[in-house]
């Protein structure tokens, strides 16, 4: 039973191989209601993983927070880049 082939649109991202990638991806739903979705089982999949467990630690939060920090660095690399030239002229 485990050996089934399975369709290509419903295999996860790490399951597709490389030649069938761009088939995957013609089948994803881009449409918002489908954007939503997907945002939602992310969600869901990180919280059940990370967050909602019996014996939790900070590895979870520490992982969202230092998500957030970087996107951050990312969002005002250009301004501390600006910055730093700027600093001793």
């Amino acid at each position: 039973m485990a050996d089934r082939p399975v369709a290509i649109a419903e295999k996860r991202l790490m399951d597709v191989k490389l030649g069938e990638l761009g088939t995957w991806i013609g089948r994803r739903d881009f449409t918002p209601n489908g954007l939503i979705a997907a945002v939602r089982r992310g969600h869901d999949r990180y919280y059940n993983k990370y967050i909602n467990v019996k014996k939790g630690g900070i590895g979870g939060v520490a992982m969202l927070l230092a998500g957030y920090v970087v996107l951050s660095y990312v969002w005002e690399y250009d301004h501390i880049k600006h910055d730093r030239w700027r600093k001793y002229h």
